[in-house]
């Protein structure tokens, strides 16, 4: 695995487990530091910390993937997946709803910079670059 491929991995893994872990463990904070306030209803509480799970168990995916060959092929994919998706939805979002606030703008720079690692990190090898690899 490739220096690159591993940073990439690491930087989104700790990204999607923090963030998940934080959401799942503490929603009224996380989302108090958006400006949101979830309020103590319980359907909307468990509709925010199901997500808050599930990107909590992708990030682990993400960092055992840089150690577990096994688990890196699926590791790239959650890592797309996560953050080109995270973008996607917020920008599907400012044009159905409006812009958000400035720390919704800031996490969707985060998560495009991590996207762009990703792809430059995951992309495919092509013929070129592997017949540089070939040994005498």
């Amino acid at each position: 695995m490739k220096l690159l491929q591993k940073i990439a991995l690491g930087i989104s893994g700790v990204t999607a487990l923090g963030i998940g872990a934080f959401i799942l463990a503490a929603p009224h904070a996380f989302y108090a530091s958006y400006g949101i306030m979830p309020g103590s209803d319980p359907s909307l509480l468990s509709e925010l910390r199901a997500p808050g799970s599930g990107l909590a168990v992708l990030g682990a995916i993400m960092l055992t993937g840089m150690f577990r060959k096994a688990l890196r092929q699926t590791a790239m994919i959650a890592a797309l997946a996560v953050f080109l998706a995270f973008p996607a939805g917020r920008v599907v979002s400012m044009v159905a709803d409006g812009m958000p606030s400035s720390g919704i703008i800031g996490a969707l720079v985060l998560e495009l910079a991590i996207a762009v690692l990703c792809l430059i990190a995951f992309r495919p090898v092509t013929r070129r670059e592997l017949s540089g690899r070939v040994a005498y």
